[in-house]
């Protein structure tokens, strides 16, 4: 009796992406017929020990498998032999399209093979979608990847090593982080060098029947008038007759829309969630990472709950915003969605590859997924679905009314507004908006002045960046791209050129060192328009209208020019370190203040024979509330929020996140602290029993 055969082994479809949590969740959504694995990343790249570029043969890249993925290139070889076709679905942007070319490279697929498959989201229609349209890798995204990896190859390893030599080992410089670094530095000039002008400012409160209501002086006799001085309100309030009515003219009553903002790109997610969430721009976009790739919802399965999270389109799909419709008529009602598809304009430069930043399905609403999400991730997943509805929305309605109240040809102006529809404001606010009722006020009505208050104010600085507003700077300046803003960011951060006070990024004494020696004899590396320019030829390689040889070329020449000067022409720059004012107490030399990687810090000058070294603390001149011992001082939490504790810790455990004062409260004995707000400084106690009054509380005075 003839043995039966063994039915063969039905070869698989290999499927590779670059994440190994996507790979489980696309593996499930293809079915048995196929196996996805990762490539975790990029597996070639320039060596870290040369250059790796051949400057006489067309700046040809010497690429080298990472360190590391062999086990991950082992893996992939042995599964593509095994395998029936090999699809490559690494993410849909340039390093993704550059991963896909260096994958096929490592297991030799032919180039003209349409094997290349993208989406947008990790859904199971969308990735079923994809491998119905495949293509072949589009080589003009490759070359434009290759082009910004090899121009910021040939910066970073020809500035770095002058750096080192000039100024202190460990530096480094590249093409974008020097211009984040220069705008940092420029704003803290302007902070210097800003001399406060003097203005001052008329508030009045006027009352019509029992009603009250504000008004600010405008001007005299129909023009609007500035008070630079003192002398300038008295001679306003002399025109004034206190016992006498004033007189309600030119009303003007309006209905205004304010319209919903676009849904999220990555520059205005990043902005957003630092300014609401308190998020540094990494930590974003690594949430945003988690939501793209996909959480598992129980029965349901892993799902995507975002679309790519970096673009810089506000574009999204008819199906998208017909979704959206239907969900605001189910649960809004018709007056809240929108008439028609809404279109935003986007950024002139703006690549338009993906759509704009929006939930995979506005029917996982947040709080339908929070059981699932951690907390970081339900509220960026919150800010991103509720931007994206109200971009779907009816625009908010107001009833504002501005009128001017004269006597004697003084002008005060009062404006009012009150919602008169709510719109997309339901779901999503990013100006919060008040209302300001005013009586009904009609031309010729009589009012009365209850009370005046004019004010002494300086015109202030412009404010330090933060995190949103350099990332908002360098996307309006046309510098970077989406996928470099948060590790520009971290870099500097990283290489102690800046530190973070508070929410506020201020250059630090190395930052401006390297920041004059780039700007002195690299001018166009912080050159903004010529860096912006350099962005615009990356996307023209990218369109296929330019050549990627030719764009280095044309940076690469005089860039060569200004190295070779530099070379010869800098002079080591000698960082002194400056005396700390006390002797050291294990050998009696003087100590000094030495820069380090994470700040200033005490050391023994005579290093490296004593090594003896201290932290630089901040005294705030208050003996500890609770020891009576030792001195409160400012310290820094891992999130780099300032607080105030006792000099004797760990023997003393006082701490407080407002700085303590040297009183106690009148009232209970508790000592005061000094609590920042928008106005200012307050005293007050933290058991709430009292209170200072701010200085501008003071300074209103009964008329």
């Amino acid at each position: 009796m003839p043995t039966k055969s063994k039915p063969k082994k039905r070869k698989k479809t290999l499927v590779i992406v670059e994440s190994p949590a996507k790979a489980k969740t696309i593996e499930k959504y293809l079915g048995r017929n196929y196996r996805v694995i990762a490539s975790k990343g990029h597996i070639r790249d320039l060596p870290k020990s040369q250059m790796g570029i051949d400057f006489d043969n067309n700046y040809k890249p010497k690429y080298i498998s990472i360190r590391g993925k062999g086990d991950t290139i082992k893996e992939l070889k042995s599964e593509a032999k095994k395998a029936k076709n090999v699809y490559l679905a690494s993410d849909p942007d340039r390093e993704g399209e550059a991963i896909a070319w260096h994958v096929a490279h490592v297991l030799d697929l032919d180039q003209k093979d349409k094997n290349r498959v993208t989406f947008n989201e990790v859904t199971k229609d969308a990735v079923k979608n994809s491998f119905k349209n495949p293509r072949t890798i589009d080589m003009d995204t490759v070359n434009a990847q290759q082009a910004r990896r090899i121009l910021d190859r040939i910066v970073g390893y020809s500035l770095s090593p002058i750096l080192w030599e000039k100024v202190k080992k460990g530096l480094s410089a590249g093409r974008v982080q020097s211009v984040a670094l220069k705008l940092v530095i420029d704003r803290e000039k302007e902070i210097k060098n800003f001399k406060p002008q003097e203005y001052w400012t008329i508030d009045a409160e006027f009352k019509k029947l029992r009603k009250t209501f504000n008004g600010q002086f405008w001007g005299i006799n129909g023009k609007k008038t500035d008070l630079p001085d003192n002398d300038s309100v008295k001679k306003v309030l002399a025109k004034i007759d206190k016992k006498k009515n004033f007189q309600v003219a030119n009303v003007v009553k309006r209905e205004r829309r304010r319209q919903p903002a676009a849904p999220f790109t990555t520059s205005t997610m990043q902005q957003e969630a630092n300014k609401r969430l308190n998020y540094r721009t990494r930590r974003t976009m690594s949430i945003a990472q988690q939501l793209y790739e996909g959480i598992s919802l129980g029965k349901q399965g892993t799902v995507g709950l975002i679309t790519y999270m970096r673009t810089d389109s506000k574009r999204t799909s008819p199906i998208a915003q017909a979704e959206a419709s239907k969900f605001l008529n189910e649960n809004y009602g018709k007056e809240y969605a929108a008439k028609g598809a809404r279109h935003f304009k986007n950024q002139e430069d703006a690549q338009d590859a993906h759509e704009a930043i929006r939930p995979t399905s506005v029917y996982r609403t947040p709080e339908s997924l929070k059981s699932v999400l951690t907390t970081e991730q339900y509220r960026l997943y919150k800010l991103i679905w509720s931007r994206f509805l109200a971009s779907e929305m009816t625009p908010a309605v107001y009833d504002t009314v501005r009128a001017d109240i004269t006597q004697n040809g003084v002008i005060f102006r009062t404006t009012g507004s009150k919602m008169k529809f709510a719109g997309f404001t339901k779901v999503y606010d990013n100006q919060q908006e008040k209302n300001v009722e005013l009586p009904e006020l009609n031309e010729g009505d009589k009012v009365k002045l209850a009370k005046s208050d004019n004010k002494q104010h300086f015109t202030m600085p412009p404010a330090r960046y933060t995190e949103a507003s350099l990332v908002h700077s360098l996307e309006e300046n046309g510098v970077g791209r989406p996928s470099t803003y948060a590790p520009t960011i971290d870099t500097i951060q990283r290489r102690y050129y800046v530190k973070l006070d508070g929410k506020s990024i201020v250059p630090t004494e190395l930052g401006e060192i390297v920041d004059n020696l780039i700007e002195k004899f690299f001018p166009d590396i912080v050159n903004i328009d010529f860096t912006a320019q350099l962005e615009n030829d990356l996307d023209g390689i990218e369109e296929g209208k330019k050549n990627w040889v030719k764009v280095i070329d044309d940076y690469y020449h005089p860039f060569k020019k200004e190295l070779d000067k530099a070379d010869a022409d800098i002079k080591k720059v000698q960082i002194k370190d400056e005396p700390a004012g006390f002797n050291c107490d294990i050998c009696g030399a003087p100590m000094v203040i030495k820069m380090g990687r994470y700040g200033k810090f005490y050391a023994c000058s005579r290093f490296p024979d004593c090594r003896n070294t201290k932290a630089i603390v901040k005294k705030v001149g208050v003996i500890c509330p609770k020891c009576g011992k030792g001195d409160v001082i400012e310290k820094k939490s891992k999130r780099n929020r300032k607080f105030y504790g006792c000099s004797r810790y760990p023997d003393c455990d006082f701490v407080s996140w407002d700085k303590p004062i040297n009183r106690n409260c009148p009232n209970c004995g508790h000592f005061l602290v000094e609590k920042r707000n928008k106005k200012g400084p307050v005293v007050l106690c933290p058991n709430g029993d009292y209170k200072e009054e701010t200085s501008a509380e003071k300074d209103t005075v009964e008329s």
